[in-house]
């Protein structure tokens, strides 16, 4: 099994609507999603065994994100559901790139504690975490504690998803992030992650870095230009498949998801067998993050594929 830990949200997506008199609006449509649940329902449809654990509300809202957990084949028993609101982020779009504005207020996923997770089952290959359920408090402490409590004990797969909006301490924030990079086996940074983190160091520079303090694979994305992994004994870059683009929501967490349900279908899901991984599984993962992240973006939204619907 691999367990997401982190943030469900409501993505509200804009819908331009138009009257009878021709007057132009915009109109939300409220969307499950959230990083780390659009990665855990990824995994879902692809066939792997997945749980989430984080706060859901009990309102609305966060019965359409069981809903939306259960339908993907996502165990959500690992979450928390309490009388909190959910968290809401309203999408802005600028040439199919996505901008987002949070409200998160005393939410059920902010207010998240190490002591609503209850046990946590002993086949378990991974933790997927990251993004913004590391920024605010308490929720952030705990997940940090969750998974340094696990590093010795399964594979920590971690992708920052930096979100800058959300971020009130950046050097407070940036300390966090280098921890739990210290600790992690497999990073996925993109682009924009690496600007913000360090804006002079170069993609190749930052992987052999966190290669050398114990990561077995760095993963480096660059949208429509591909994406890079690295590891000991291998550098493997991969151009983006050309689809026509809907919107970038969800693309990143769907790669996550790709690469770790190959790695997993191999059978390669540990610590030990990361560490010695051949080119031939590396390109086998990473093609299949590929298929997954394109397939996402031509759809409105974070949808990802059924494992059926892979070409």
């Amino acid at each position: 099994m691999i367990i997401c830990c982190g943030e469900a949200l409501i993505d509200m997506l804009p819908l331009e609507i138009s009257s009878k008199k021709e007057q132009k609006g915009t109109a939300y449509q409220p969307v499950s999603g959230g990083a780390i649940f659009n990665t855990a329902i990824a995994l879902g449809r692809l066939g792997t065994k997945t749980g989430f654990c984080g706060g859901i509300s009990t309102d609305l809202f966060g019965e359409q994100l069981c809903h939306s957990l259960s339908e993907s084949n996502v165990d959500y028993s690992y979450s928390y559901r309490q009388e909190a609101p959910t968290t809401l982020s309203f999408v802005k779009f600028t040439d199919g790139q996505a901008s987002y504005a949070f409200y998160d207020e005393n939410t059920a996923g902010k207010l998240f504690q190490i002591n609503n997770i209850k046990e946590i089952p002993a086949d378990l290959e991974a933790y997927h975490f990251g993004a913004i359920s590391l920024i605010q408090e308490p929720c952030g402490t705990s997940i940090e504690e969750l998974v340094t409590s696990a590093k010795d004990k399964c594979v920590l797969s971690f992708d920052p998803n930096i979100r800058t909006s959300f971020i009130t301490d950046p050097d407070e924030y940036r300390q966090r992030i280098n921890r739990l990079l210290s600790i992690s086996d497999i990073i996925k940074v993109s682009d924009e992650d690496l600007l913000w983190l360090s804006p002079e160091t170069k993609p190749e520079d930052f992987a052999q870095q966190q290669l050398q303090q114990g990561a077995a694979i760095v993963l480096f994305t660059e949208g429509s230009q591909g994406a890079t992994v690295f590891s000991k004994d291998a550098t493997l870059k991969l151009e983006s498949k050309k689809v026509e683009v809907k919107d970038t929501i969800g693309a990143g967490d769907s790669f996550n998801a790709g690469f770790l349900s190959s790695l997993s279908e191999q059978g390669v899901l540990s610590k030990s067998k990361l560490k010695n991984l051949t080119e031939q599984q590396l390109s086998t993962a990473l093609n299949k993050a590929n298929k997954v992240a394109a397939f996402t973006v031509t759809q409105s939204g974070a949808v990802p594929p059924w494992k059926e619907e892979l070409t």
